[in-house]
């Protein structure tokens, strides 16, 4: 996911998923139903000198698996949560979480938590009811904000503000709903929920402490609904600054792709940086990010993005350029070049530190149809959705690699974050 504007407090961008497997599929004629990891051409997209993957049973570590998912979407990572009452026994485990690290905060279905999971409402100060807005490019969430106790592998955050999408619950604000589709239901998001881990604890910050911040958060009273500030300690929150020793970052360790397409994939939600025998930092670098926008700097082919992220929620590689065309329609949020091309860039962060990396794009409409629809597409890049200034290191950046993504004030053994590494 991409966020809207350049302030921490700003809403996330889903770059487009579902369209984007919907207008693929149809490129083939239909299918999207689980392909043989066809042949595609080509290696892993992106590779620099990154470590091998980490694989570990140990209590900080939660299986990710990119597979077709919710809805057939390419190049989702998903998780399991458990989601608990807070303090209680009553849980619910959801799977086919998207394991997000361009937001911040847990997001899932009211469809998906029994009855018997009773999360206590947050409220302001006032005693009305707190309910969220999550604006997207094209669509929004919407739904109350919960305490939970929220487990992933053996890790626990305890009384976690979470966001429950609901599309019945009060009545949404047309200050909300006034940004595309309604994405409150699995299908239309193309997963069970959204686990933001990425640089920041809270999902606006302070932009939202000072003042009411209209298509964020909402004081309710019956069905109606308005704008209102709200404190960090009660806005939806990442999970992983409150799991006490590992809550300093995450790794996200996924497998190469050698073969250009996988049906699935399999890899590690690794917890903390440098706490246990696991995580450590090996050879990977630190790139720092802008501590208010979560951005670095990436240069390719003379131009310089400077707005860069490293978005395991998007499912591409996601830069304007004029290096290759886009697909026909309906697919031209994609790339199809008439060959698989080969790129370099480089990545500089906010700390000085220099990266070159290497990635590959190939043609999208045809690995898919090649494919016979793969959930794994480390070729995968387009021009949709981003500014001149963004450079969005999606998915495929992760096949084959370690990436570390330190929490923001918390300290690793390469500095107090907000930083990527790899």
């Amino acid at each position: 996911m991409l966020r809207l504007s350049g302030s921490k407090g700003s809403k996330v961008v889903m770059l487009a998923a579902m369209l984007l497997a919907a207008c693929l599929t149809a490129a083939c004629g239909g299918g999207g139903g689980g392909g043989g990891g066809g042949s595609g051409g080509g290696a892993s997209s992106v590779s620099n000198t990154s470590q091998a993957p980490v694989v570990s049973a140990q209590p900080n570590v939660a299986p990710i698996s990119v597979d077709h998912g919710v809805s057939g979407v390419p190049n989702m990572p998903f998780v399991s949560v458990t989601i608990c009452a807070p303090g209680g026994t009553n849980c619910q485990t959801i799977d086919h979480v998207l394991v997000d690290t361009g937001s911040w905060g847990l997001r899932v279905f009211a469809s998906q938590l029994p009855a018997s999971v009773a999360l206590p409402q947050e409220t302001i100060g006032n005693g009305n009811a707190l309910a969220e807005c999550m604006q997207f490019f094209d669509g929004y969430t919407w739904g109350s904000v919960r305490t939970a106790d929220v487990r992933i592998g053996g890790e626990l955050a305890s009384s976690l503000p979470i966001q429950v999408i609901d599309p019945n619950y009060a009545a949404v604000p047309a200050s909300c709903s006034n940004t595309g589709a309604s994405r409150n239901t699995p299908s239309a998001l193309a997963a069970n929920g959204i686990l933001g881990i990425g640089v920041f604890k809270h999902d606006c910050g302070a932009a939202c402490v000072s003042q009411a911040v209209s298509g964020t958060y909402y004081a309710c009273t019956g069905t109606s609904c308005a704008p209102t500030a709200v404190a960090e300690s009660s806005q939806v929150a990442n999970p992983v600054p409150y799991f006490g020793t590992d809550g300093n970052g995450v790794i996200v360790s996924l497998p190469a792709v050698p073969s250009g397409a996988a049906a699935s994939v399999s890899g590690s939600l690794i917890f903390g940086i440098g706490t246990q025998s696991n995580n450590g930092l090996g050879s990977a670098q630190a790139i720092g990010v802008d501590p208010t926008r979560g951005v670095f700097t990436t240069t390719q082919n003379g131009t310089t993005y400077s707005g860069s992220i490293i978005d395991s929620g998007s499912t591409g590689l996601f830069f304007s350029t004029n290096q290759m065309s886009a697909c026909a329609s309906p697919n031209q949020a994609y790339y199809c070049p008439s060959t698989t091309e080969q790129f370099s860039a480089v990545n500089t962060g906010s700390n000085g530190t220099t990266s070159a990396v290497t990635f590959s794009v190939g043609n999208a409409a045809q690995l898919w149809q090649s494919s016979g629809g793969a959930a794994a597409m480390p070729l995968f890049a387009g021009p949709a959705f981003v500014g001149s200034q963004v450079f969005d290191w999606g998915l495929p950046f992760f096949y084959g690699r370690n990436v570390y993504v330190a929490v923001e004030q918390q300290p690793t053994p390469a500095g107090t974050g907000p930083y990527f590494a790899y």
